[in-house]
């Protein structure tokens, strides 16, 4: 019997998942996919979290979702005013477990995480096993050194009270909660949002922890993240297919079934330089904006702007969410350099939500391997070619590929590799009808 402990799984889901979701679910539902954790920080998550402590606070939450928290996504609605969410899906929610998550010690001495299951599930326990590990590291670690967590957040307070007076005087700065993947506990979250939503009401747009908005009556903010074109791109390549040509489908997939709504696209998956050659003109004037996370992203706004220039598209029109590695002096200075020349959003994480004096941690939970249900054996590896070169991830031999077959698709030129991939996609839906 299923024990329905979630809250919006003890606190710790962001709300682009159950986007993501709804479109895995409609194109995508019986695809397997292996999430597994990479940390890519200074701190070792296993000096103060072991595999048991984390495993018994995540077995507490596989049931998955409530009757009660289907209904607060039932009633959330797109922009053309009919349900965000199909019955159907938020039937599969309700009436599925999660995957089993296995958790354990690797063989540098680090601790591993690794969750394999249905696409539409399985991408839940990304978030949730961030959030919930970053809160089991930071109480052991505090415990450990003894370390008083009144003073810790005092700390935090001021500031947060220095950000406060800096925003209070900006009021073209808006931005948004993106901090429950690496916040420093639950508790203090909802301590920074509740302070911002009363003091900043002018600047802040809502939060990404669906829990959170919900309790709050805060807007969620989420659309989709990397593992979207990683896994679409892995199924073209295990049919045999360039498997850039999934980003191309990825796109069509979402604005199909959120019907033109939530249309920030996410440019740096395979390289800012390729989405360029990839989204058409039609789509840059249709969807609402892009999202920066990786590489400059002074020189990011500057290329937004000159492609929407390119093509005749007033940039003021549409907007730039950054995402990455935000501070407060960051976000004044890209508010300074694009006033009154794009709109700008930010999305604001680890120095919103983590920032009380202690080193916070640089981990990740990503989409690794993609397999067919009718051969869970067999699975094919993601790829991801960030602007930023540390931030690759994918096998040698994968990542050649991808590389290789962008590097044609630059020097093919936009138009070019458009009308290719058009052509290829027409030939590849007559063969499989």
């Amino acid at each position: 019997m299923k024990t329905r402990e979630s809250l919006y799984l003890s606190q710790g889901l962001d709300y682009y998942k159950a986007t993501m979701g709804q479109v895995e679910f409609d194109k995508n539902r019986d695809t397997i996919v292996t999430f597994e954790l990479k940390n890519r920080g200074a701190n070792k998550l296993s000096e103060y979290v072991t595999p048991e402590q984390l495993l018994a606070r995540l077995d507490k939450l596989k049931d998955g979702w409530t009757p009660e928290e289907i209904a607060y996504l039932a009633g959330l609605t797109n922009q053309d005013g009919g349900p965000r969410f199909t019955a159907e899906y938020l039937d599969f929610l309700v009436d599925n477990p999660l995957p089993p998550v296995e958790v354990g010690i690797d063989e540098e001495g680090e601790l591993g995480v690794a969750t394999t299951g249905a696409w539409p599930l399985v991408t839940f326990w990304e978030t949730v096993v961030m959030s919930e590990l970053n809160e089991l590291f930071f109480a052991n670690k505090l415990a450990a050194e003894g370390s008083s967590l009144e003073e810790l957040y005092a700390e935090g307070d001021r500031r947060l009270a220095e950000k406060i007076a800096i925003l209070k005087n900006r009021l073209d700065i808006k931005f948004s909660d993106f901090g429950t993947r690496r916040r420093f506990s639950y508790d203090w979250q909802r301590h920074v949002i509740e302070r911002i939503a009363t003091e900043l009401p002018d600047n802040f747009m809502g939060t990404s922890n669906i829990f959170l908005a919900h309790e709050l009556g805060l807007r969620p903010i989420g659309t989709y993240a990397h593992e979207m074109p990683m896994v679409y791109g892995a199924l073209e390549q295990m049919k045999g297919n360039d498997p850039l040509d999934g980003h191309h489908t990825m796109l069509r997939d979402w604005d199909e079934t959120h019907r033109g709504d939530l249309s920030t696209a996410l440019t740096d998956t395979w390289t800012t330089d390729y989405f360029f050659t990839d989204f058409t003109p039609e789509q840059a004037e249709a969807w609402n904006g892009l999202r920066h996370d990786s590489g400059d992203p002074f020189e990011f706004g500057e290329k937004v702007i000159a492609f929407y220039e390119q093509h005749d598209i007033d940039p003021t029109a549409h907007t730039i969410v950054y995402s990455d590695g935000l501070d407060i002096d960051m976000i004044v200075a890209l508010a300074d350099r694009f006033k009154d020349r794009v709109k700008l959003v930010f999305g604001w994480g680890t120095t919103l939500t983590n920032d009380l004096g202690v080193r916070a941690n640089n981990f990740v939970m990503k989409a690794t391997k993609v397999a067919r249900p009718e051969a869970p054996e067999v699975s094919q590896c993601t790829v991801k070619l960030s602007d930023t070169e540390g931030k690759h991830m994918g096998n040698p031999e994968d990542v050649e590929l991808y590389t290789r077959n962008v590097a044609r698709a630059i020097a093919l030129g936009a138009r070019a590799y458009q009308l290719d991939v058009a052509e290829r996609t027409e030939t590849q839906e007559l063969v499989a009808a």
